[in-house]
């Protein structure tokens, strides 16, 4: 017999974190996620959806005991109600191969949402922003980038045979950075650069403030007119800066202006997730030490673009190639990075995926986002 327990005290936080590692310990792709990031999603101290919303999370135990799956469910009371239905949301979902087992996660938090008087749930979704931990991965079985969802191919059955509905896919692509960018790539964005009343500069964290209200500024216009947005707020890029603080390189984030206008950015990341596999998500003393060993003797070879936005009146101007140009003219000097993953573009956002088809950027993986009705 399985039956789900609320993750109420440390005991049961341990066991909402082994879990994965417990599911994926014969998988050479999985790399554990680190358990802090995973914390601090359900932190109302760092999480600061918790302002808005509300969460909770279980554990799935077998007959002895033994923690065997999880999930949690979300409500953002900022764009619960955008949608035809109220729309919650559940993601950190990990199962065996058993539909029973999924079935008893699923309806667990769809009875809790039901409880919050949502009609539908998302999922796998965040309780944060989509840039991590969103999407059940469906093409591209490898091993994944920092933030991103690993999972195996059956969850995609144990999803649909619940009922749950495709709602959308998010491409990642991949550029193969030894390979030149393709000519007329390169010469608009060359010709973009050279025009005297844009400038491009890249991140500092000295003026961190300035590049989060110019980010917040750029988002906020750019992806105001897509469905059920919300608009960020300073305190969320805040957060996202200060967990990417150990990995950053100030020279990978571009801003671009237009006469001191702050008009569209680009957020580049080193793969740390090929030093991180070392530590088994777990940053204490031990961990850090293999953290900085690996980081020593092996420095990642591939970068990934987490996030682009370009406000709408200067979309098609060739602003966003030439940020990728800043990017390719500050690493490809450096002889080490052989691969770029272009990520997180909808399948609804033309203009993207049209931007990553310009480069020569192939499709890596696929992310699909699900929505389960609840009916009567």
């Amino acid at each position: 017999m399985m039956y789900c327990k609320a993750v109420t005290d440390q005991s049961t936080v341990r066991k909402f974190l082994e879990v994965p590692r417990m599911l994926y310990r014969n998988d050479p792709n999985w790399i554990c996620p680190l358990d802090d990031d995973i914390r601090a999603v359900f932190d109302p101290q760092r999480n600061n959806f918790f302002q808005h919303g509300v969460c909770n999370r279980w554990i799935l135990e077998d007959e002895t005991g033994n923690p065997i799956g999880r999930i949690a469910a979300f409500v953002n009371n900022e764009k619960a109600g955008k949608n035809p239905q109220p729309t919650g949301g559940t993601g950190f979902f990990e199962c065996p191969n058993d539909h029973d087992a999924a079935r008893l996660l699923f309806d667990t938090a769809r009875d809790w949402l039901r409880a919050q008087g949502m009609e539908a749930m998302d999922g796998p979704v965040n309780f944060g922003e989509n840039d991590k931990y969103w999407g059940l991965l469906v093409e591209g079985f490898k091993p994944p980038s920092l933030g991103m969802n690993y999972n195996p191919p059956y969850y995609r059955e144990l999803f649909e045979s619940y009922g749950f509905k495709k709602l959308y896919d998010q491409y990642t692509n991949f550029l193969d950075a030894r390979e030149p960018l393709p000519e007329r790539f390169t010469k608009i964005a060359d010709w973009v650069m050279q025009k005297p009343e844009y400038s491009f500069r890249h991140f500092s964290k000295a003026k961190l403030e300035k590049f989060i209200a110019d980010f917040c500024e750029i988002y906020n216009d750019a992806w105001s007119d897509f469905e059920n947005f919300t608009p960020i707020v300073p305190a969320t890029i805040r957060e996202s800066f200060r967990q990417m603080r150990p990995v950053m390189d100030e020279k990978i984030i571009w801003f671009a202006y237009h006469r001191e206008e702050p008009i569209a950015f680009v957020v580049c990341l080193p793969d740390v997730n090929q030093l991180l596999r070392h530590v088994n998500g777990t940053l204490n003393l031990w961990g850090k030490l293999k953290f900085f060993w690996y980081k020593h003797v092996r420095k990642p070879d591939r970068l990934r673009i987490i996030v682009m936005g370009c406000k709408k009146r200067f979309q098609n101007h060739g602003i966003e190639s030439a940020l990728i140009r800043c990017l390719q003219k500050e690493v490809l000097p450096r002889g080490t990075i052989t691969g770029v993953e272009l990520a997180w573009v909808g399948d609804f956002n033309e203009k993207m995926l049209a931007i990553h088809a310009a480069t020569g950027a192939k499709k890596d993986k696929v992310h699909r986002t699900y929505r389960y009705l609840f009916g009567s």
